[in-house]
This record gives structure tokens, C-alpha cells and sequence, in this order.
């Protein structure tokens, strides 16, 4: 790997590369949450869309992509960011990446690095941060165009001033944008007929993300810190393959439930699964090429509050009460939307199943649904969902 001290650069390939911001954890340590700001010419984002995060996880263009965190072995905290660099858009001139701590001064956070490598773990660049003191927000590096191609600069600045004095330099509207540290989900009200075997809390459950990657075919069983009973977005990414399949297993390692199936070249999709009162949660992943497969807390899904686009499989939150959904769908072959809620029946307390859009190719439709809960997509192309007519 190419240690580089601050201020240095060196050309990256142009395409997709994984980049880690590392830290050691322990008691006291503020935790850090990743982010990557896609700059103009100027040196500005052109809007708030321009700003990826653990909130606002995908850029529209998906060239850049926050993949969440993971756990290294040891006390090593990690948080990553996906950059694919031949996807990026020509109006964007560079990709920063930065990162807040809890309101609290980086200072305090020892083993701070960043590292970038490519999807297999080829090693790119490595930077350590040896220098920070009271900043609460740090820019770690860049990433830019030059000549044609992309160049990495380590970059290790600082602000005392928060995400405000970032937000300041680089045109983010802060009060539209992340909170200096993670914000858990509301708790959803008892009447509002939050669906889920978790209860009416499901949406503020929290663990640390884990983050496995393979390749082929393999069985990958969860670690053991993944709330029992509990539901759990899983997310799959994966490109260059026919087909890529997701199933939990079953007590004896066999396949059991299909979470999903996608036929795309490029797949980024998420579903949701149940992890076992009594053992951990295992998954079988079917694909032809390397992959990356995530685990991540119910509230870090998508929330149906205003128009939401997406392409190929998801999963989304509603909130909202009885009502009418729009779909359109883009793709060519099968389009189909479920929704899990709380049944109304006093004599069945468990959740209902509504098969809301079943349907091959494009379409522009309407659906009633029956209140809050989760929607699971599965879809071959560009879709969009909204509330109402």
C-alpha cells in the first residue's frame, strides 16, 4: 500500500474504488460517520443531493455510495464509502471525503486513517492522521480529475468549527443536510399500526453494520450481536454478474426463504429479514461474481415521505395511514411491491401481507394501502413511488 503523507497525491485508477476511514474505538472514544461531498469546478456541491451520507446513502448518479460501517477484527472502528469513478458525472470535479465525530473533537479519536483499495482489497493509498486536536469536523482526502484521469490527494484538514464551518467552504445547506452525529429514527406511536414482530420500537433498534464480502456461492452466517426477533435490512451489491440470489437458511444451513433475485449487470438492492430468537441470522448468496453484502438496523431504510426513486430491488418505510400509492415502473420485465403491516383483525395478532403491484413492464398504476408499514420492491429497472394520485 502507498503511505502518503499529507498534502501528497497520486493517479488511482478510473474506476470503482472502496474507501475506509478507520479509528480506534474504546470507552470515552467518540464514534465518526463518514461522508463524500461531490464538488464543481468551483469547488462547491451544486445542490444538496450532492452530499452522501448514512442518511442520503446513493448519489443519483451512483458513482458514489455510502456503504455503510463495519467491524474490523480488534477494536477498530470502520466507516466506507464506495466511489465508482468512471460513473461520475462531468460536471463533478472532485469527490471529498470528510467526516464529523459526534460533536466532539477528533482529537480525542486515536488511529485515525484513511484507506482506499479496490473492491477485492488491492491496496491504493493509506494516509494516517497523526495531528488532529480540536476539530469536529476533518476533511481526510480527495479525490480529482487531472489529465483525463482521477488523482487521489491526502488532504488532513480540520475544522473547529463543526459540519458548519464545512458546510460553509463547500455550499451545503446544514440545516437541509446530516446532523453532526447520527440521529436514531422517532419512535413510531402505538396507534399508528406500525407493522413488525419487533413492536411499535422496530424503527429505533441499533447495532453496528456488518459487512461481509465473497464471491460465488457461499453461506455467511451474522454475528451473534444482531437483535433477536428483530427485522434487519439486508443489502446486496454486486456488478458484472447474471444473476444474483438472496435466501436466509434454515437451522440446518440450508435455504429456506428467497429475500431476493436480481438479473442486472449492476445490482444494488436491499430487502428485509427476520433474524432467529435462538440462533444468528445466516444468509445464502448466489452469484457469478464478487460481491458485498450488508446488515443494517430497520430505521436506516428509506422512508416513503415524499417521491422516492430507486432502480431494481428495495425496501421503504411508510408512515403515513390508510391511503392510495403511485408506482411507475421503467423496466421491461417483472414489477412487484408488498406490503407488510399490523393486521386489524383483534383475533390475529400478528402482520398482514398485501401484494400491492404484480405486474410485467413498464406501467404508471395506483394501489391502496392499508397503513403504516414496510413496502418490499422487486424490479428490473427504474422505478418510482409516491403517496397519492
Amino acid at each position: 500500500m502507498t503511505e502518503m503523507a499529507k498534502g501528497g497525491n497520486l493517479p488511482v485508477p478510473s474506476a470503482t474504488l472502496h474507501v475506509a476511514v478507520v479509528w480506534q474505538q474504546g470507552p470515552g472514544i467518540p464514534d465518526v460517520d463518514v461522508s463524500a461531498l461531490l464538488l464543481d469546478a468551483a469547488g462547491k456541491v451544486r445542490s444538496d443531493a450532492d452530499l452522501v451520507f448514512y442518511n442520503q446513502p446513493e448519489h443519483h448518479s451512483k458513482s458514489v455510495r455510502h456503504l455503510g460501517k463495519g467491524q474490523d477484527a480488534g477494536p477498530s472502528g470502520t466507516d466506507w464509502i464506495g466511489l465508482d469513478l468512471s460513473a461520475v458525472e462531468p460536471a463533478v470535479d472532485r469527490i471529498v471525503v470528510a467526516a464529523s465525530a459526534d460533536n466532539d473533537a477528533f482529537g480525542r479519536i486515536p488511529g485515525l486513517a484513511v484507506h482506499v483499495a479496490t473492491p477485492e482489497g488491492a491496496p491504493v493509498a493509506s494516509v494516517a492522521i497523526g495531528d488532529a486536536s480540536t476539530e469536529t469536523a476533518f476533511v481526510f482526502g480527495e479525490f480529482y480529475r487531472r489529465n483525463g484521469g482521477w488523482k487521489f490527494r491526502a488532504v488532513g484538514q480540520g475544522y473547529a468549527s463543526g459540519l458548519a464551518g464545512l458546510a460553509a467552504d463547500f455550499g451545503i445547506s446544514v440545516q437541509d443536510t446530516a446532523p453532526a452525529a447520527p440521529v436514531p429514527a422517532a419512535p413510531v406511536p402505538v396507534e399508528s399500526g406500525w407493522a413488525g414482530p419487533g413492536g411499535p420500537d422496530e424503527l429505533t433498534v441499533d447495532f453496528p453494520p456488518f459487512v461481509h464480502q465473497g464471491r460465488a456461492k457461499q453461506r455467511v452466517t451474522c454475528p451473534p450481536n444482531l437483535p433477536a426477533g428483530r427485522r434487519v435490512v439486508v443489502e446486496i451489491e454486486c456488478r458484472d454478474s447474471i444473476s444474483v440470489t438472496l435466501y436466509t437458511c434454515d437451522v440446518y444451513g440450508r435455504s429456506d426463504e428467497l429475500l431476493l433475485d436480481a438479473y442486472e449487470d449492476e445490482v444494488l438492492g436491499r430487502t428485509v429479514a427476520t433474524v432467529p430468537d435462538d440462533r444468528p441470522l445466516a444468509l445464502l448468496v448466489e452469484a457469478d461474481s464478487p460481491w458485498t453484502l450488508r446488515v443494517l438496523p430497520l430505521g436506516r431504510a428509506r422512508r416513503l415521505d415524499v417521491p422516492v426513486h430507486g432502480a431494481g430491488p428495495d425496501l421503504l418505510v411508510y408512515e403515513g395511514g390508510p391511503g392510495v400509492l403511485s408506482f411507475a415502473h421503467q423496466g421491461e420485465s417483472n414489477f412487484a411491491v408488498w406490503h407488510y403491516y399490523r393486521s386489524t383483525d383483534p383475533e390475529w395478532p400478528y402482520e398482514d401481507q398485501d401484494l400491492l403491484v404484480n405486474e410485467v413492464g413498464r406501467l404508471d398504476v395506483l394501489a391502496p394501502v392499508q397503513g403504516p408499514g414496510l413496502l418490499r420492491i422487486g424490479a428490473d429497472g427504474p422505478w418510482q413511488i409516491s403517496v397519492g394520485g
